[in-house]
């Protein structure tokens, strides 16, 4: 298996294991909110693309999600991710702050502004586990979990040359009841 085949597994396996340890789409809460928990994958730009030297960066993702929002109920999403990092290269991220609009397929949408996460990048892949609450919409005032696992896709050498313009991701979103 090649590090890249690894490396995603490794983020694979992650939002799995996740999955199973945090609570249960559908499980009702105060005033009887459903949890939401969305899986799928992102599309992300970088701009400017990212290089050895840190520097400001905005980072735009759009994600597809199926989400459960009942027990046996499932429905598609769309996410808008955006973001601004102070210091961001290819070996590192800060404040991996941002807001993400998900749309679900039902006309329903719910606006999350994420204000904490914890960033790791290791053998290329970034991780990060980010946390907020929703402020519009379905599940406002609830808080949200938010997993990315990106492996890298492009070559190392982008980072010397051209910039990584951009990462494919794995993402979980969780609006806990």
């Amino acid at each position: 298996m090649s590090k890249r085949g690894a490396a995603l597994t490794l983020g694979t396996l992650t939002l799995m294991v996740s999955s199973l340890v945090w609570a249960p789409a559908g499980q009702a809460g105060a005033g009887g909110y459903e949890a939401v928990t969305c899986t799928g994958n992102s599309h992300s730009r970088y701009e400017p693309p990212l290089t050895l030297t840190p520097r400001e960066s905005r980072n735009h993702a759009d994600v597809r999600y199926t989400c459960t929002t009942a027990p046996g109920r499932t429905t598609p999403a769309t996410g808008s991710w955006d973001s601004v990092a102070p210091s961001a290269s290819c070996f590192s991220l800060t404040d991996a702050r941002g807001t993400e609009t998900v749309r679900y397929a039902d006309g329903g949408r719910s606006v999350i502004v994420i204000d904490e996460a914890t960033v790791t990048r290791a053998a290329g892949v970034l991780s990060a586990v980010q946390s907020g609450r929703v402020t519009e919409g379905r599940g406002k005032g609830h808080f949200v979990r938010r997993t990315v696992a990106a492996p890298p896709r492009q070559l190392p050498t982008d980072c010397l040359t051209s910039g990584l313009k951009g990462t494919r991701s794995a993402v979980q979103l969780e609006i806990l009841p």
